[in-house]
């Protein structure tokens, strides 16, 4: 028995070392997207594929499993095999939220960020004929009329969400959150007159419609290079920070030598001439940050999400 154990593992040993060596040339990476297609996750790790499917010489097919504010596209990294042919898309402050108060259904240390690519500011959304065409004005209704100003979402715990809480804090009003499965779906039933206004990133916005949608605010401390003339939620008089981050994950548990693989991959797309021209084409506000530093800022990410979250409980 011994002896045919030990055989066993040799054979398993032999194994996982040919997978490792043939890593990734022997079939497709699936990169998994959180969000439905058309926002900004989406169109990241869209533009950015085809440069890693470059660099490693491998299929990678991009799928969208949006829900539960990205929940549904983790939980399916997590249950994948640890051999590196499965990547997801990694958001915060959605990664993060999703544990204050909730069950869910991966653990979350098991999922290591490889690197975090974009960070962009969130942005107050109206129709462009809007009776609304300012914060000012549009808190002033809301403060009139609780509940009455509805704001479309990413999902609970979104930064379009955490910006929205501390907006009600701010200006002392109640607005009604409808959450969709990703920023095209929100912007559809903005346009459609079925929410008052909706969030979206700053660099969503400025590669949407124009005459048919107006921001009104963005969130971030100093006005975005993608939005110089948009009036920070500060310059209005309200104390609203928020952004979104985004980036790229795989298991904690896959081979260290192909996690390795992964991160000098994405370094050498994001050093591409021809991908940072595409990337200003598509108005991505690249802000790489390795895995380890990205992991290193999350304790305090958390932190602070976990005091606006506090304020639901407050009644806001």
């Amino acid at each position: 028995m011994k002896k045919i154990l030990a055989t066993s593992a040799l054979a398993l040993l032999a194994a996982t070392g040919s997978a490792q060596a043939e890593w990734p040339t022997d079939r497709p990476i699936e990169l998994i997207v959180a969000f439905a297609p058309g926002g900004g996750t989406d169109i990241m790790l869209r533009t950015l594929a085809p440069y890693l499917k470059e660099i490693l010489g491998a299929e990678i097919p991009v799928l969208n499993r949006p829900g539960a504010s990205g929940e549904i596209a983790y939980t399916a990294l997590a249950q994948s095999n640890p051999d590196g042919y499965t990547l997801s898309s990694l958001n915060t402050p959605g990664f993060l939220t999703m544990r204050i108060g909730r069950e869910l259904g991966f653990d979350p240390a098991a999922i290591c960020p490889i690197a975090r690519i974009v960070e962009d500011p969130g942005a107050l959304i109206v129709q462009a004929n809007s009776p609304y065409q300012t914060m000012e004005e549009l808190v002033a209704y809301a403060k009139e009329n609780p509940g009455a100003v509805s704001m479309g979402t990413t999902g609970v715990g979104t930064d379009e969400h955490l910006a929205m809480l501390q907006l009600e804090e701010s200006a002392g009003i109640d607005l009604t959150a409808i959450p969709f499965a990703g920023a095209n779906e929100a912007k559809t039933a903005l346009l459609g007159g079925h929410v008052t206004a909706i969030g979206l990133n700053v660099g969503e916005y400025s590669t949407a419609d124009q005459n048919a949608l107006k921001a009104i605010g963005q969130f971030a401390e100093e006005r975005s290079v993608l939005a110089p003339d948009l009036p920070t939620a500060k310059e209005q008089g309200f104390d609203v920070i928020q952004s979104s981050e985004r980036g790229l994950a795989t298991r904690c548990d896959v081979p260290e030598e192909i996690r390795a693989k992964l991160s000098d991959a994405v370094d050498q797309a994001l050093a591409d001439p021809a991908f940072l021209e595409q990337a200003g084409q598509m108005a991505l506000p690249l802000s790489y940050l390795s895995g380890a530093e990205w992991v290193e800022q999350m304790p305090g990410r958390l932190e602070r999400y976990t005091e606006i979250f506090s304020l639901i409980e407050a009644g806001r």
